[in-house]
């Protein structure tokens, strides 16, 4: 993981990336003192604690989904704090009444969360992933394949939603295995191979790629669903056998082909000399 200091405003607003589950978390307590305009850090942390309990009395999920992360204080030392991706995020800004509402929105949007804007809308989602891929010089096909790699991934997560497993590090676990099975290298190593960092692995793959990548998840889920797999232990099975699946056809159309399935190759712009 790691961590930046993003400026809203003149507030200071700290954050991590975690690369495994590629999610951006933020500082609730920077974004409560946005919110209620408090110079003062150690007042938008009473404000945080009086709402916190409020919001946990009301059965709210934006506790539960909050994370405890280290994060750099003032001092320079790290500590324990609360941090929340943008959809939860969303939910906290909405359970406070402040004019800086719609303007952090907006900024949470514009520093790479538009994500937040089109919960409520999807399409509007699809229309500028859509959009944006062409710009950077993908073909219709790619755009296809990955389109329905998507959908065929959503598929996936509403059925671990509804089956136990919390979105966030569950999700990252159970992914990784099933890309370990039909790739036989984790996604962390793939991403390395390609020379990625804080970019979407999927963004970066080839045709084939996404086509091993959406028959693994496929046979997860048709797997899962056939044993009513519940909870990380008997999904973590059921992963494990989705992906060997399609671990096995791509062993196949190499021995036929004598071409790699999984490369390096990635749609990253050169690099300047």
């Amino acid at each position: 993981m790691k961590q930046e200091l993003a400026i809203f405003e003149g507030f200071k607003i700290r954050r991590i990336y975690d690369e495994d589950t590629e999610t951006w978390y933020f500082s609730v307590v920077d974004i409560i003192r946005v919110l209620t305009q408090q110079p003062d850090h150690k007042a938008a942390q009473n404000y945080w604690k009086v709402l916190k309990n409020r919001l946990a009395k009301e059965g709210s999920q934006v506790v539960t989904n909050c994370n405890q992360l280290k994060m750099e204080a003032s001092d320079g030392k790290k500590y324990k704090t609360d941090a929340a991706d943008p959809e939860t995020l969303l939910r906290l800004i909405q359970s406070v009444p402040s004019p800086k509402a719609e303007p952090i929105k907006l900024w949470l949007a514009k520093v790479g969360y538009e994500r937040m804007q089109e919960i409520a809308d999807p399409e509007r989602s699809l229309n500028r992933a859509r959009e944006n891929w062409r710009k950077h010089g993908r073909s219709e096909k790619w755009i296809e394949q990955r389109m329905m790699g998507q959908e065929t991934r959503n598929k996936l997560t509403d059925y671990w939603k509804e089956h136990e497993i919390k979105e966030g590090e569950e999700f990252a676990i159970l992914t990784n295995i099933i890309h370990t099975e039909w790739a036989e290298v984790t996604v962390k190593e793939h991403k390395k191979l390609k020379g990625l960092k804080n970019q979407n692995l999927r963004d970066h793959m080839s045709e084939a790629e996404l086509i091993f990548t959406a028959l693994a998840e496929l046979s997860t889920r048709q797997i899962a669903e056939t044993m009513n797999a519940t909870g990380m232990d008997e999904n973590k099975d059921a992963s494990k056998k989705g992906g060997r699946i399609a671990m096995q056809a791509r062993r196949e159309l190499e021995s036929k082909t004598g071409k790699s399935v999984v490369t390096g190759q990635n749609f990253l712009p050169p690099i300047k000399k």
